[in-house]
């Protein structure tokens, strides 16, 4: 019987029967449609309007669908995930099953569905984000006190320590982490209680039922609760923020394990080789988690759209925002384990690095800041620095290179303490202040973020 079979009395055309189908993936939300259930059937006891009996036998029965999904997810009939339940249920506990559905709407029950999804799902891949920041600072750590070049406009700039490098990303991914902890905020309230559209018809005690389900409060307003989905559009879009996080460290440590570059040695487990070139190792772990960005970019572009043009509240578009939100959660959690598998493994070539953070003028930035602290305007000390660069370009040497005779004839101020000034330790020294790359400065900040991570490792914890 179709829930909503009283008013349609021609069967439904069978092609569209089965194209409008939700079944087929809202069957994943099955953990969360018993939970629900089980919450609301308890509502229903305190009412009255199921006896003692009857609700022990709607739990046995519920209890019974958990018990052995996979022998009844091949269901052909049920429309959707609502649907399935309540079939299964009068199937085991006989009519008793079709008065679980007093007093509720499908239309709360899949937002209620949603949000319970979105706040389990969201807790796992913060977890494992904040992991994934966790093994980029140990990594960081392991690193000491070796540098590298640092890039814009990928042209070498100014040497960094490799661990400055490495929590940069773990500076993104805890953001990542604070924005799942913001979204899981928002949408810590529980529709049930709100009916079709303009509340339940049943005095339900809907603070009970949203502390059975581990929400704060229930929803304020009955038609936003039905109709909105502010807390998958959010979800979605923190994902493909992390998404666009993933790819470009996937993007430069793909080209920083090329020959050209060589700071980075692909773990073999997270490579492949070519069927054509026998020499190959090719990061087809990185490029695919630079690719797979694009599913998630996609995923918050498709809901946006969706929901952009729907008036208020339940419409049956809304049912194509659910694939998405599937879609974006699995590929989100597949990156992130692939990254923190690779992440373990990879290899750096610290002496390599060190040796490329110490040509290509990269103490240039440093050498105009010597003429800074002597009295030359910065602009002028910019310009002195240049003219030495062209000089050494001129002759395929460094800055250090250069006598002082020569140095003089661009600028009186240059003296002996020059040189001391060019050398890779001066030059990170030179960036003494909070967050720069200073050793002293970088080793206050690995504390600082060990520190953050296991703080926010505890606020999840404490919120389980």
């Amino acid at each position: 019987m179709k829930m909503w079979s009283g008013r349609i009395r021609q069967p439904l055309d069978g092609e569209f029967e089965k194209w409008q189908r939700s079944f087929p993936f809202d069957k994943r939300l099955l953990g969360e449609e018993l939970a629900a259930s089980r919450a609301h059937a308890l509502a229903l006891q305190k009412l009255g309007v199921l006896s003692a009996t009857e609700y022990a036998s709607v739990l046995v029965g519920l209890e019974k669908i958990a018990r052995n999904p996979a022998d009844l997810m091949h269901d052909e009939e049920a429309e959707d995930i609502h649907h399935f339940v309540e079939k299964h249920l009068v199937a085991f506990i006989g009519d008793t099953g079709y008065k679980l559905h007093s007093g509720r709407s499908r239309n709360e029950q899949i937002a209620t569905d949603l949000r319970l999804y979105v706040r389990s799902t969201a807790s796992t891949i913060r977890g494992l984000t904040l992991e994934l920041a966790e093994v980029f600072t140990n990594r960081a750590g392991r690193a000491d006190e070796a540098a590298m070049p640092a890039y814009t406009h990928l042209q070498r700039a100014e040497p960094v320590l490799v661990a400055h490098w490495l929590l940069a990303y773990a500076e993104m991914f805890l953001r990542d982490a604070s924005r799942l902890s913001s979204c899981m905020e928002r949408l810590d309230a529980c529709p049930l209680g709100s009916g079709a559209i303009a509340g339940a018809t049943l005095p339900l005690d809907r603070e009970a039922v949203a502390h059975e389900l581990g929400f704060a409060a229930p929803t304020a307003n009955s038609i936003d609760a039905t109709s909105d989905r502010d807390f998958l559009l959010e979800f979605v879009q923190v994902l493909s923020i992390f998404g666009v996080h993933l790819s470009r460290w996937a993007e430069e440590f793909t080209l920083f394990a090329t020959q050209e570059y060589g700071f980075v040695r692909l773990p073999e487990r997270y490579s492949t080789g070519s069927s054509a070139m026998p020499q190959k190792q090719n990061p087809d772990s990185l490029e695919l988690v630079r690719g797979k960005s694009a599913r998630l970019i996609g995923a918050a572009t498709t809901l946006l759209t969706a929901m952009k043009g729907l008036p208020l509240a339940y419409n049956k578009d809304m049912q194509e925002t659910q694939e998405p939100v599937f879609d974006a959660a699995d590929t989100a959690l597949g990156m992130l384990r692939v990254a923190l598998g690779f992440m373990r493994e990879v290899e750096f070539d610290l002496e390599r690095m060190q040796a490329a953070a110490q040509s290509s003028f990269m103490n240039a930035m440093a050498a105009a800041t010597y003429l800074v602290l002597k009295g030359v305007p910065f602009r002028h000390a910019h310009e002195f620095v240049a003219s030495a660069v062209r000089v050494c370009l001129a002759r395929a040497c460094e800055l250090q290179d250069l006598s002082l005779l020569e140095l003089k004839g661009i600028s009186p101020k240059f003296e002996d303490d020059f040189y001391s000034h060019l050398t890779l330790q001066s030059v990170l020294n030179c960036h003494d202040v909070a967050g720069g790359t200073a050793p002293a400065q970088v080793q206050r900040a690995l504390e600082q973020v060990r520190r953050r991570i296991s703080a926010l490792k505890g606020v999840a914890h404490a919120s389980a």
